[in-house]
């Protein structure tokens, strides 16, 4: 268990962390954050620009400040990157900060869910399943080693998916209030 206010979403891309993450926070009344669309906003740009001017290393430092901040805020359900497990630093902060969820999917399922997407930088090569794969067994371990909680893959519906973590996370996630409700309490 790790007791936290907080729930903070990792897992390849594709794996439905933003979707899933929407349900989730209404569903605990959390406040939705999505890291990339935070790094947009405060940018300006879109991920894909960002990359294209200051390369992927820009961008792993624009996330990681972003990551510093948005997780110290109390009562947040923030799914993150992808990559964002890279960064030491941004693994400590997520470890420390809420109860980490790591949602599991297959680079078959990712292949598929990613078909027709065209807005990810780091999947603008010839061979995405070479990509992925690599990418795959560079950041499993860091999802292992940091996840509070693995939610096996699922090929069903986004609502039945939020339904099987929800069970998941209230199995094992110990809330703990934010200051704001203990306040109130």
């Amino acid at each position: 268990m790790n007791p936290s206010h907080n729930l903070f979403i990792v897992g390849p891309t594709g794996a439905g962390k933003t979707s899933v993450g929407r349900r989730l926070a209404t569903h605990y009344g959390l406040s939705f954050l999505d890291l990339d669309q935070e790094v947009e906003q405060h940018c300006g740009v879109d991920v894909g620009t960002v990359f294209e001017v200051e390369g992927e290393a820009g961008f792993r430092q624009r996330e990681s400040a972003r990551l510093d901040v948005l997780s110290q805020r109390p009562g947040v359900l923030l799914a993150t990157g992808a990559g964002a497990v890279l960064a030491p630093d941004n693994r400590q902060w997520l470890g420390q900060r809420g109860f980490v969820v790591w949602l599991q999917v297959s680079v078959e399922q990712q292949l598929e869910r990613l078909e027709r997407d065209h807005r990810r930088p780091l999947l603008a090569v010839p061979d995405r399943l070479a990509r992925l794969q690599a990418m795959a067994a560079t950041r499993e371990p860091l999802y292992r080693e940091l996840a509070d909680l693995a939610v096996p893959g699922h090929h069903g519906s986004v609502s039945a998916a939020s339904e099987r973590c929800i069970a998941l996370i209230d199995a094992h996630w110990q809330r703990v209030p934010t200051s704001r409700s203990a306040h109130h309490a």
